[in-house]
């Protein structure tokens, strides 16, 4: 019976994670071919684009994060069978992430102003600037893209954003290929042209998944059940405490690899570009494991819903476990093709030889990113978010930090330096939300039988 119970764990958490792992696969792909396309461009439209993208993706990733409130409370209602709640969380997430979209595009119009005057090389900079401006523009599809798509994961739906993704990447993809290279007949934008093909792609993401939303069961009578001209304090309120510190925990990470990216950019464009070829190809295993951890979050939520902590227990376990063979799969790719993977993206040897040294380091890491990745949207799932806020902010920002600048800068590492900082970084995250994971649920436990 034991044995059964573990298989239909396995069944069921890689029923939910497959079609985000291929989502966020797809996702991925879209920006290494991004990588891969203006990487044919040269050096300076490559370093450009890592500067410009380590800006956006701080603001996008906050914005990403804050919708990631949507899952586990819907996850949890639906636990519950408490349907009129997951409208008015659908209602509130759609109307606060719209006004987080505008502001956060406002901030991110406001940095654009300043990139000159961050230690950049001039030509890098005023590149980035140009290629900011159409980022920028995404945001609001992508944010209000990411809402409907958590409204459905939540529900235990994965495979609509799937395929709206994939159809969303393949468009991307077919526009880099017209308009940063000028075929049939349209004139060739390099960098632009990347851009402003992410742009057009992320509207028809947010048209189709609307349109889904709006038309399709079991989305529709939940959409059809909203009452837009009311406003419940309290679900607004738990999106915000459940969402805000995701976010939080979101941007200390990926402003962590961010920072990183303005590091090696003081170091040369070659470093910043190599920089740019390893994290592209580590964000594939990431993402990956991020599939398994959007399963995690659900699971674990709904299992709280019904108060049922041995399942619940054993649907984290899964999704670790799992987290954990793809993490060293990708491992052994990195590390047998680590001199060929970054030719795909670029041909001057400088920049492959430091890539290639950076992905043995990715190779060290790799564990404890899925580790670490899966942790967190276990604990997102118990709507915990507080203290392994806090855990983030002091793995990257106290410890992976200050640890890269003195390895890597002080030191004169360089590159590599930068890498061994964010890789102690991500272990001591790792160790650290496996402890809280493990206390908080015999605290929820122990609670539930008190009551019971």
């Amino acid at each position: 019976m034991k044995t059964l119970r573990k298989r239909w764990h396995y069944i069921k958490t890689w029923r939910l994670a497959y079609p985000v792992m291929l989502s966020q696969f797809g996702q991925v792909m879209v920006g290494q071919a991004d990588s891969i396309m203006v990487g044919r461009l040269g050096t300076i439209p490559l370093a450009a684009a890592t500067l410009a993208v380590s800006i956006f993706v701080v603001l996008m990733i906050f914005g990403i994060g804050a919708n990631y409130a949507l899952s586990p409370l819907i996850a949890n209602a639906d636990g519950e069978k408490d349907y009129g709640r997951i409208a008015k969380v659908l209602q509130h997430g759609f109307i606060l992430s719209f006004a987080l979209s505008v502001i956060l595009s406002v901030i991110l119009g406001v940095i654009s102003l300043f990139l000159d005057q961050m230690g950049q090389d001039p030509e890098v900079a005023t590149a980035a600037k140009e290629y900011l401006f159409y980022l920028n523009a995404t945001m609001v599809p992508m944010m209000l893209f990411f809402t409907l798509r958590q409204f459905a994961e939540g529900l235990s739906s994965t495979k609509p954003a799937m395929v709206i993704t994939l159809i969303g990447n393949a468009v991307n993809i077919g526009l880099n290929y017209v308009l940063i290279y000028g075929e049939f007949g349209f004139p060739a934008m390099g960098l632009n042209g990347a851009g402003l093909a992410t742009l057009v792609s992320r509207w028809v993401m947010l048209a189709a998944m609307l349109g889904l939303v709006m038309s399709q069961e079991p989305f529709k009578s939940y959409w059809k059940a909203i009452v837009w001209n009311t406003w419940d304090k309290h679900i607004a309120k738990r999106l915000v405490d459940v969402g805000l510190p995701t976010g939080l925990q979101m941007i200390f990470e990926v402003g962590a690899f961010a920072f990183a990216a303005l590091m090696t950019g003081w170091i040369s464009p070659q470093a910043q570009a190599a920089h740019n070829v390893a994290i592209s190809l580590a964000s594939v295993s990431y993402m990956i494991a991020s599939g398994l951890a959007a399963a995690a979050t659900v699971r674990v939520g709904n299992q709280l819903g019904r108060k049922d902590f041995r399942n619940l227990m054993e649907a984290a376990k899964t999704s670790l476990v799992l987290a954990v063979i793809v993490m060293m799969a990708f491992g052994v790719v990195f590390l047998v093709g680590k001199d060929w993977l970054p030719t795909l993206y670029i041909q001057e040897p400088e920049v492959i030889g430091i890539a290639s040294s950076l992905l043995i380091i990715a190779v060290m890491f790799q564990l404890s990113d899925g580790v670490q990745a899966v942790g967190l949207a276990a604990l997102r799932g118990l709507t915990d978010v507080r203290i392994p806020t806090g855990i983030t902010f002091i793995a990257y920002w106290v410890i992976a930090l200050p640890l890269a600048y003195v390895l890597g800068i002080t030191l004169d590492m360089k590159a590599e330096g930068i890498w061994y900082g964010l890789a102690i970084g991500l272990t001591v995250s790792a160790i650290a939300l496996g402890f809280r994971f493990n206390k908080r649920v015999k605290e929820l436990s122990l609670e539930a039988n008190q009551r019971g």
